[in-house]
């Protein structure tokens, strides 16, 4: 045996293929018998024709099948052996059914008169197969394709929104039944539910589908279940034939419902420009409103005389500008696009255009908008004038205050310069000075509040004074501490006249360490200061008994009076400030030598404020401070 040999079927093998085809073919026939025979008679229930029993026995004479395609030809063939009895008859019947069908531009390719008078099934079944493609489904068009390809594209667009469903021809793809329900759930969701289905029980998923086909849809079942799903592979003829069924069933739904879509559309159409109108007439009259609303807001405005409040009018009228405004002018510009809208709607549809009420027409819009625009000019012209006003007249009320007080400072100081003659009359008019001077403070307050007012109204030019809040601040101090100062002086002079014990030398040097450790120039001296200006004169004592002597010269108050400084000093230069005395005192400090150093100084614990001024009233040498020469200058 060759190799070549060894790989083809054997003859037994063979026959189980042949036999197995002959049986297919078989069960095919049996069930194109049974299809056809219902097509058939579900297309003579058109007009009340009997059913046909046995397919090929019914249509050999040839009365039924001219009826049939008088039914779904839609036209009557004239005259015709209604009631054959001779075989001639039956011939002459099937001839003039044959010819129609050619007459259709259908080919009976092998198909004679004799053949169907004849019975001979398989040609029979070919004759109906034809008739049915060509009045049933050749109508069906799908992107130009033929009739099976045209069905086949139609089932495949309708179930492609079910993942369980493929459906590639008219065989293997229907066996489990739910192409079937598919296409009913597509078209009529109501009939079924198809996610609720068992998608393993074929069976049931087809029994299902044809009976709601035929009791909900009026589609014949032109198939039983087992013939779809008790079959290896259906019939293809049969199947198409079914589904064609569905495919009519649901053009025509596709039809009324295409009807009442056109019908729907329109009235939508309708509706839509009414509800565009209704739309456009309500937007522009609140447009409208809305103008003469923000006028007459405008021209009820009570002016204010202060800045803040004439400033908020303008920020008002700047958030209007940066928001109502725009707001309006893009509503104005989608009310003319509206229009616009509207007319195109109605031109597409060849309706009559739409011409809007008188006062609501776009002219009508446009002449409110400019009156809108010259009202919105006038009130922002009245608001910046209103505001010049208002910061001139701040300028104004600002420099009167500030020159007015100015003049005060400058009387005052005046009257304190030419204080003369005797201590207490100058004394008596210093004070009525410092009576004077006291409401300046609260005076300058006022002014510093109407500087603030110019600040905050971005006055900072001033063309009616030259006098800014701090110089008038440093004014007021300078005249005070002059003031101050002058009443200390007076007093003092009065105590030194009354010091009639102390040479004016002495009451000259007193009264400078006075007022050299009166740092605050309060005309009084703290314990430091104090003991500080003793020092400077030479007067030194340790800790606990200088507390002793403030606390006695005080009269344990917390500061000592220049005429308390001026009486201790008495006391102590009249015992203890003698040129010897104040020379010992130099000399311990400085260990027998003739001079003092800094170092020395240091070392008594005197404070660096009495040493810097021992520094500087000393006699220098080159390797110290001179104390006799300091000595001799002091009390000589």
């Amino acid at each position: 045996m060759s190799k070549r040999a060894s790989f083809l079927p054997s003859v037994a093998s063979q026959q189980v293929v042949e036999d197995t085809a002959k049986i297919m073919d078989k069960a095919w026939e049996v069930i194109q018998q049974k299809t056809f025979t219902k097509w058939v008679n579900n297309k003579l229930d058109i007009q009340n024709v009997p059913h046909i029993q046995h397919l090929t026995n019914d249509l050999a004479d040839g009365v039924t099948l001219i009826q049939l395609l008088e039914i779904i030809g839609d036209t009557q063939m004239g005259r015709y052996n209604r009631n054959p009895r001779m075989r001639i008859q039956f011939v002459e019947n099937v001839n003039m059914a044959l010819e129609f069908i050619k007459q259709r531009g259908v080919a009976l390719t092998n198909i004679g008169a004799e053949d169907i008078v004849d019975k001979n099934q398989k040609l029979v079944l070919g004759m109906l197969w034809t008739i049915i493609l060509r009045f049933t489904i050749a109508d069906i068009s799908q992107e130009g394709k033929n009739a099976k390809e045209g069905l086949l594209l139609w089932c495949q667009r309708k179930t492609a929104p079910y993942h369980d469903v493929d459906v590639r021809d008219f065989t293997y793809s229907w066996t489990d039944g739910l192409a079937f329900c598919a296409l009913i759930h597509r078209h009529r969701p109501d009939l079924l539910d198809y996610d609720s289905l068992d998608k393993t029980d074929r069976h049931g998923n087809t029994a299902l589908a044809f009976r709601v086909a035929e009791e909900q849809l009026g589609i014949p079942q032109l198939l039983d279940v087992e013939d779809v799903c008790d079959i290896s592979k259906p019939d293809e003829r049969s199947v198409m034939t079914y589904v064609a069924e569905y495919f009519h069933a649901f053009s025509a739904l596709d039809k009324v419902e295409t009807a009442g879509r056109r019908v729907q559309k329109f009235a939508e159409v309708v509706l839509s420009v009414w509800q565009m109108r209704n739309d456009y007439e309500r937007r522009v009259q609140q447009l409208m409103h809305a103008l003469r609303q923000k006028q007459q807001d405008w021209q009820q405005t009570q002016w204010p005389g202060e800045y803040n409040a004439i400033k908020q009018l303008g920020t008002q009228f700047s958030d209007y500008k940066n928001t109502g405004k725009r707001e309006w002018v893009a509503e104005k510009r989608d009310i003319d696009t509206l229009l616009g809208n509207i007319q195109t709607k109605l031109k597409t549809y060849n309706l009559k255009p739409y011409i809007p009420p008188q006062g609501l027409t776009l002219q009508d819009l446009d002449q409110a908008w400019r009156d809108h625009l010259k009202h919105e000019a006038s009130y922002h012209r009245t608001i910046n004038s209103t505001m010049r006003e208002i910061k001139e007249n701040l300028r104004k009320a600002y420099a009167k205050a500030a020159n007015d007080f100015q003049a005060q400072l400058d009387t005052i100081s005046a009257e304190q310069a030419a204080l003369d003659g005797d201590l207490d009359q100058q004394l008596q008019r210093l004070h009525q000075l410092q009576h004077k001077a006291q409401p300046l403070a609260q005076q300058l307050e006022k002014v510093r509040i109407l500087d603030q007012a110019c600040l905050d109204a971005h006055t900072e030019e001033n063309d009616y004074t030259v006098y800014s809040v701090d110089d008038l601040q440093f004014g007021l101090e300078l005249l005070q501490q002059a003031l101050q100062k002058k009443d200390a002086f007076i007093q003092n002079q009065v105590v030194s006249r009354n010091m009639t014990n102390l040479t004016p030398a002495q009451l000259e040097e007193f009264e400078q360490a006075f007022r050299h450790f009166d740092k605050d120039n309060c005309n009084t001296l703290s314990a430091t200061e104090f003991n500080a200006a003793l020092a400077s004169l030479g007067v030194f004592y340790d800790d606990g008994v200088f507390d002793e002597i403030f606390a006695r010269v005080t009269d344990r108050q917390e500061k000592a009076t220049f005429e308390q400084f001026i009486r201790f000093m008495v006391s102590v230069t009249e015992d203890k400030a003698s040129p010897d005395q104040i020379r010992d005192a130099f000399q311990t400090m400085a260990g027998d030598k003739p001079y003092v150093t800094e170092m020395d100084l240091r070392m008594c614990l005197i404070p660096q404020e009495v040493i810097d001024h021992l520094k500087q009233d000393m006699p220098a040498r080159d390797d110290g401070l001179d104390y006799n020469e300091y000595i001799r200058n002091m009390f000589n």
